[in-house]
């Protein structure tokens, strides 16, 4: 039987609140997918035996009338991935990078017991090299807004208690008491765009599956995030898992629904415990099931995973695979909101947009519309990797600029020496492999829906990867190519045998065996794909091989007409040579060399033989005199 006391949210709350202020300190541990991989939960484990036998009062869980000692508790993803695992100290505000277990005994010892800071795991500046105490010293904290992230890295993702203690499940019981085109009204006026890449407007889509006749509608979650780099809806899953039931529930609501479905993909078993584990305590204290919070409403969820195939994040591919089938899209119209799953009414949204429902509804649309920009309102969230100080996930305004983004929050762009340069910025692949290769002109572009579609690139689910001076953009958009033409379903002949072409010719670019009809070719390929495959997955495949013919025409011709990388990385384009000049005969190169292509007698100038040498580059690596070098690379 459903706990039905939990529906009294105010006295939740205000219990869950009076048991923490019991606590003398809370301990967070970052338990996100990055900083588990990285020993988090062996340093939950350190602390609780550490604890023990120093005889130190640690709780795992809060119980009524336990007052003194600290609690301990796991969070999801915090965003600081490259610096976990990260250990939050509260009412001190005290926040531990690269966190091992080894480190727990001397927190225990010096900051639990003599308030003393261990100052080896404080996170330092690379730019001042200043040690920072907290989150608010940090820049790639400071000068985020964290809105639908905030609780990530805050709630005990297995706590129903804690996220209803943070207004949770306040917005869903407010809906009860209101009517479908009401809740459909607000959702409108907030102004909410899919965060999935479409950037359709969420009211909309739920007020067209409202009017739609049917007795059986459904609401399904897409978790289905499969592009490289991307983790923003794994960490939401992961970390704060009941937004995401409240804002379906609230969808369900709002279209009629009494039936609804996460789709996660397989490959995020984290994220699909907890979103099991979070239903099931939402039905269990009465929050949805065969009564929403005490209604004659109803609403039962359950997770599916998905097998792993990019085009189920495509709506109507989703639904296909839902119900058993291969993943394939279908022509649209009609669109799910008229026949979607099992040829009902159906509203898919993703799982950042279902996530900042509950807070439009706290908030009120008049108030979130003053976030972020007037066609795209909101935030935005982003996983940022490549070549920067610090990569990890984000979320700042629409608006914001790529400036702020990776001079700013990210820290810089890293050489290969380590070193920090605003020159060393070559390009950021924004919108994963549907995206475009953007370039220095656009550091100043604002980031909206609306800007990006005039430089000819996406939002798409906020994949940002950022590359410094010696990438090869070229291989850059054949990666991406062959990632698209390896997830087609097939069902296209444009899609699947125009993107194999495709890549064919990338493959002679980088080869040396292209030459100037085959950039002619291309373009005349990437529109064909465009406009006859079937779903997304298709039309925007040669985006990443046009942004970069339109931004990066120089490096296509280096490569074609003078069979030359300018970047050093396509090895059957360069040759690597002994500079005379700088060469002292210490034989280093010779000893290390796989293949015995480098000839020479101590110190004496050493040559490489062309027709053995592989150019695997162990002899620049070792080289103390830099004088081997890749012939035609900027060096």
């Amino acid at each position: 039987m459903p706990n039905n006391d939990i529906l009294n949210l105010e006295k939740t709350a205000e219990d869950y609140k009076k048991r923490l202020a019991l606590k003398e300190k809370r301990i967070t541990i970052c338990a996100g997918t990055a900083c588990v991989a990285t020993g988090a939960l062996k340093v939950q484990q350190a602390f609780i035996e550490q604890a023990k036998s120093k005889g130190v009062k640690l709780d795992i869980v809060l119980k009524e009338e336990d007052a003194g000692g600290t609690y301990l508790s796991k969070s999801g993803c915090q965003g600081f991935c490259q610096m976990g695992p990260l250990v939050t100290i509260e009412p001190d505000n005290i926040f531990y990078t690269k966190v091992s277990a080894d480190d727990v005994k001397d927190i225990i010892e010096l900051t639990l017991e003599k308030h003393e800071i261990v100052d080896r795991l404080l996170y330092v500046n690379p730019a001042t090299k200043a040690k920072c105490k907290n989150v608010d010293e940090i820049d790639f904290y400071k000068k985020q807004r964290r809105f639908i992230l905030e609780y990530c890295g805050r709630v005990d993702p297995y706590d129903i208690t804690e996220y209803i203690a943070l207004d949770g499940y306040f917005a869903l019981r407010n809906a009860l008491n209101m009517t479908d085109e009401d809740i459909c009204k607000e959702m409108i006026d907030s102004g909410l765009r899919g965060r999935g890449g479409g950037g359709f407007s969420t009211g909309r889509k739920w007020d067209i599956t409202r009017l739609q006749k049917n007795d059986k509608k459904y609401v399904i979650c897409n978790g289905d995030e499969g592009d490289p780099g991307a983790f923003m809806d794994r960490s939401i899953m992961e970390g704060n898992p009941h937004s995401i039931i409240e804002g379906m529930a609230i969808a369900a609501l709002a279209i009629g629904a009494d039936e609804g479905f996460v789709y996660v993909r397989a490959e995020y078993p984290l994220a699909v415990t907890r979103m099991r584990k979070a239903i099931i305590n939402a039905v269990e204290n009465g929050i949805i099931g065969d009564s929403i919070m005490g209604s004659s409403r109803k609403f039962n969820l359950t997770v599916m995973e998905g097998a792993g195939a990019f085009v189920c994040g495509e709506e109507t591919a989703l639904i296909t695979s839902l119900q058993g089938n291969r993943g394939m899209p279908v022509p649209k119209p009609p669109f799910p909101a008229e026949k979607g799953l099992w040829g009902c009414p159906t509203v898919i949204n993703n799982v950042e947009t279902l996530a900042t429902v509950h807070l439009i509804f706290n908030m009120g649309a008049k108030e979130y519309r003053k976030i972020g920009t007037e066609n795209s309102p909101g935030t935005k969230a982003f996983a940022i990797t490549g070549q920067i100080a610090n990569t990890g996930l984000i979320e700042v305004p629409f608006g914001s600029t790529l400036r702020n983004i990776i001079f700013g929050i990210a820290g810089g762009v890293t050489a290969e020496d380590g070193s920090i340069d605003e020159k060393n910025f070559k390009a950021v692949q924004i919108g994963g492999p549907s995206g475009a290769c953007l370039t220095a002109e656009h550091l100043d572009l604002p980031l909206d829906f609306d800007s990006l579609r005039d430089a000819g690139g996406m939002i798409g689910s906020g994949g940002l990867v950022v590359m410094n001076q010696t990438t090869c953009m070229i291989k850059i958009a054949r990666y991406f190519m062959q990632f698209t033409q390896n997830e087609s379903c097939g069902k296209c002949v444009l899609c699947r045998e125009g993107t194999k072409q495709m890549l064919m010719l990338m493959d002679d670019i980088i080869a040396g065996n292209a030459n100037e009809g085959t950039i002619e070719l291309i373009k005349e390929l990437a529109v064909a794909v465009q406009i006859g495959s079937l779903c997304m997955l298709g039309k925007t495949a040669p985006n990443p091989v046009l942004s970069t013919l339109k931004f990066f025409p120089d490096e296509y011709e280096a490569h074609v007409k003078h069979k030359k990388c300018p970047a050093g990385e396509c090895t059957s384009l360069i040759a690597l040579i002994i500079i005379p000049e700088l060469c002292k005969g210490c034989t280093l190169c010779l000893k290390v060399c796989p293949v015995n292509a480098i000839a020479g007698k101590p110190k004496e100038v050493h040559v490489i033989d062309q027709d053995l040498c592989i150019k695997c580059g162990v002899c620049i690596e070792k080289c103390k005199f830099k004088a081997i070098v890749k012939e035609g690379a900027v060096q």
